[in-house]
């Protein structure tokens, strides 16, 4: 097993945690970066592996973006910073945001790109874009992710003026799906529902949604279909038809 500098890596059952730990903040260095893409590797590898919860340690962030002390090496971790998080956009097992604190910069940008985001209900955590403070637009998809979240206006708002908000105002305008006092109990509860359904048919739904946002309806179809035929060979499909006729509750083995 791999063990990290600015990363926990930790399997429960079928759910993953992986824990941003690069105090004093949760920034992205290159290393870190280097770290999270072997993490997502063995999450990704991992058959018995169905959901991956991504959180940061501590309770002031969540994460704050970019490491300012590894400028020289910016030009390495900016494409990084792109890839990795689109990957997470387009990962093929649900992926859970638990936002401990704040969520800035890069940080609210990997957050954006998980498939759910449940935020710690405390008034003095904030999420935001704030780049444009320091002359720099956000860079790891947030223009983009942003908008398509929350609509162009409050995006633009947000990001131009480098507004930070609120847990409650997450929530009303749709960054955030849940807030909670009882951060890790719920999105632990979340993932093990998300773990009980069957994995190849979730697999497939996922790719069907990525696939018709990045290269368009066309292709979305065709990769739902592609995934229609591969669920109808599967002993899930089975077990889940017999579990309904039988009246219980479906065992689904990801085979």
């Amino acid at each position: 097993m791999c063990s990290y500098l600015n990363l926990k890596f930790e399997v429960n059952g079928h759910i993953a945690i992986i824990t941003i730990n690069h105090p004093p903040a949760n920034t992205w260095n290159l290393k870190t970066f280097k770290e999270f893409e072997n993490a997502i590797n063995r999450v990704e590898d991992d058959n018995d592996i169905r959901v991956l919860i991504v959180t940061g340690a501590g309770e002031k962030c969540f994460s704050a973006g970019f490491d300012v002390n590894d400028t020289a090496n910016v030009h390495l971790t900016s494409p990084l910073g792109r890839k990795l998080w689109q990957r997470i956009d387009r990962f093929p097992k649900p992926v859970i945001a638990a936002i401990n604190g704040h969520a800035l910069g890069g940080g609210l940008e990997l957050a954006m790109s998980c498939h759910f985001r449940i935020m710690v209900d405390e008034p003095k955590v904030k999420l935001g874009l704030t780049e444009l403070n320091l002359g720099i637009i956000p860079g790891w998809g947030g223009t983009q992710r942003l908008s398509r979240i929350v609509g162009k206006k409050t995006a633009l708002d947000m990001i131009l003026f480098s507004k930070r908000v609120s847990p409650h105002t997450a929530l009303k305008i749709g960054l955030v799906d849940q807030i909670s006092d009882s951060l890790m109990e719920d999105v632990l509860d979340l993932s093990q529902k998300l773990a009980n359904l069957p994995p190849i048919a979730v697999r497939c739904v996922l790719n069907a949604f990525s696939a018709g946002l990045y290269d368009g309806l066309a292709a979305g179809l065709a990769k739902e279909a592609e995934g229609s035929a591969i669920v109808r060979e599967t002993e899930d499909r089975n077990e889940g038809f017999a579990a309904f006729l039988e009246k219980r509750e479906p065992h689904f083995l990801g085979r």
